[in-house]
């Protein structure tokens, strides 16, 4: 009863004659582009030849994907799979062949959730706040290394001068003393 009820929810297209398609859900003209966003949001849709009433989604559904493949993005469907679906027609196999692909596709849709689970377990909810987090720590780490006593609030080690003392020359003193021991290790 499941697969009835969802078969009543499933929006219907209608596809006149002038390959127009309309959707009788929001009573308005798409195209195929339209159903494929419609696809890929995991909207059930059916769509009828609205002169017969004949289904004809699979067909629809197959021109999207053949629209897709031409489109010059990336292919998924390798060459060498076609040529074997291909050949796969009039064969005996070819009755299991679609239960064994939707099978496969489910198998692959499952892997794929649990990938991403797997990937949000490791890094969290969000990769970002876990690599500020990382540099947090070896920022706090460095600090603790070349400024002991910093982290708990203590005063520096070294008394503060009481007189300023001129910044930009404190540090020409240190630049001079820096390369004088450059000049001793180039020779």
């Amino acid at each position: 009863m499941a697969n009835k009820a969802n078969a009543d929810d499933a929006v219907i297209i209608k596809k006149y004659a002038n390959r127009r398609l309309y959707n009788t859900q929001s009573s308005s003209y798409i195209t195929l582009d339209h159903l494929a966003k419609m696809t890929r949001e995991g909207v059930d849709f059916k769509v009828l030849d609205a002169k017969t009433g004949t289904d004809i989604t699979h067909q629809i559904l197959t021109q999207i994907i053949m629209e897709e493949e031409a489109n010059g993005g990336e292919q998924m469907l390798p060459v060498n799979f076609l040529r074997q679906l291909i050949g796969m027609y009039g064969n005996s196999m070819q009755s299991l062949l679609p239960h064994y692909l939707e099978a496969s596709m489910e198998n692959f849709r499952a892997n794929q959730v649990k990938l991403h689970k797997a990937f949000e377990e490791t890094i969290g909810t969000n990769p970002l706040a876990k690599l500020a987090q990382q540099n947090m720590a070896m920022f706090k780490a460095a600090t603790a290394a070349f400024m002991p006593g910093f982290e708990r609030g203590e005063a520096a080690a070294e008394p503060v001068a009481e007189e300023p003392v001129d910044d930009l020359s404190a540090l020409r003193d240190q630049m001079a003393a820096m390369q004088a021991k450059l000049d001793k290790l180039a020779k």
